[in-house]
């Protein structure tokens, strides 16, 4: 089976799910998984329960953010690179202007009542 190699970066608390080459407030680590791997797979990997996560960017793209996350069946290329957010981070600050989205948080938006967009995102 073929394998792919994901450069994924991890920011705020989530650094703790890297490697030893954490540098305090992110770890950068090249992950490799068989070939038909999801960012499912990639959690797992990583031993980060999605939940843990908050705003998510595959190649750019915004994948996820708290309250909404459709991106667990995306597929993952050779070279992809996927940035994952602590819940009490910051929107980074490139995005100031916007984000593109991943086909599954279009439709996922699309999809929600309020489009995705809340001021908290705690159910109860």
């Amino acid at each position: 089976m073929s394998e792919i190699t994901v450069d994924a970066w991890l920011y705020g608390v989530l650094a703790r799910y890297g490697s030893a080459e954490g540098y305090g407030s992110f770890a950068h680590c090249q992950i490799v998984l068989p070939e038909g791997s999801t960012l499912a797979d990639l959690l797992a990997r990583l031993g980060m329960p999605t939940e843990a996560r908050g705003i998510t960017f595959i190649n750019g793209q915004l994948s996820a953010m708290p309250g909404l996350q459709p991106d667990l069946g995306h597929l993952l290329q050779h070279g992809d690179r996927v940035g994952l957010f602590d819940p009490k981070s910051m929107w980074p600050f490139q995005y100031r202007h916007g984000a593109a989205l991943t086909e599954e948080m279009k439709r996922a938006m699309a999809e929600e009542k309020d489009h995705g967009l809340h001021h908290t995102y705690n159910k109860g």
